[in-house]
């Protein structure tokens, strides 16, 4: 019987050369190449980057196995703001449609594979953040393996002040792991917003800059990890996923659209449809 790889550890042919590209746009989400680093855009600053299902298919999209020469994936949004978390609007009209929740336990499906599309991606992947990453933003953006904050960054989690577990794209079990339990356990609780000092501290950001100077933290970071050997870079990026999958006791994120979906049934707490610059949930 022949054995085969999983695709993540499995050598792609070379790819022709690939010259610097534009932006290709779509509605909310761009992407623009350059060589080796792909750079993905959330692409809807009026609402603060909110997360809609079109830009989950839009993301996923873009980060479901890129061309095998892409090193280097840099996340990014928009505007003053990452991202604001999950249209509230989109959410009332999905339990307006369907009040067993069937709207929000497919779109809740897409955000665990967007997030686990970026966790386990063949490339290094870069969290740029700026302003506010709030729910689903802060989701998108722990997903990532390196994570560089802006001195003007915050963070928060307001799943629990609206009425919904936290729940979205295997987001616990991936903060429990990289920051501890007990100190996410008073996040969670509180939904306090914290900065990026703080969020340096509990290892949200390995790296605060000046906002002006995000840029440059990315270039610094991607730069040696674009001159690393493909096949041992791939694989090491296996290993790392492997050992800190290794550390957590039990992973059910696959339950999580179904959670979000039951307990937002079960409540009826219709949100608001004209959320505030900074209400949205994840």
């Amino acid at each position: 019987m022949k054995l085969s790889l999983p695709d993540f550890l499995t050598p792609s042919s070379p790819a022709s050369a690939h010259e610097d590209s534009a932006h290709e746009d779509s509605a909310t989400v761009r992407t623009r190449r350059e060589g080796p680093v792909l750079h993905v855009e959330l692409y809807a600053p009026e609402t603060g980057n909110a997360v809609t299902e079109a830009m989950l298919d839009e993301l996923l999209g873009a980060v479901t196995a890129p061309d095998p020469e892409v090193r280097v994936l840099v996340l990014s949004g928009a505007g003053d703001d990452f991202c604001l978390g999950g249209d509230r609007a989109e959410f009332a009209d999905w339990l307006e449609e369907d009040p067993t929740g069937r709207g929000i336990r497919v779109a809740g499906e897409k955000a665990r594979r967007v997030c686990e599309a970026i966790s386990g991606n063949r490339a290094v992947t870069i969290a740029r953040v700026q302003g506010k990453a709030v729910g689903a933003g802060f989701a998108l953006a722990l997903a990532c393996d390196l994570r560089v904050g802006a001195e003007s960054a915050s963070f928060r989690l307001p799943e629990l002040a609206l009425g919904l577990p936290t729940a979205w794209g295997g987001l616990l079990p991936r903060l429990i792991h990289e920051v501890g339990a007990a100190r996410v356990r008073e996040l969670i609780l509180t939904g306090r917003a914290f900065d990026a000092t703080e969020a340096q501290a509990l290892s949200v950001l390995q790296r605060v800059v000046p906002e002006n100077e995000l840029d440059q933290a990315v270039e610094a970071w991607a730069k040696p990890v674009v001159r690393r050997p493909e096949a041992a870079l791939r694989v090491t990026k296996a290993l790392l996923n492997s050992y800190a999958a290794a550390t957590r006791m039990a992973d059910p994120s696959f339950l999580d659209a179904e959670l979000m979906a039951s307990v937002a049934a079960a409540g009826r707490r219709t949100p608001p449809r004209t959320p505030g610059p900074d209400q949205s949930h994840s």
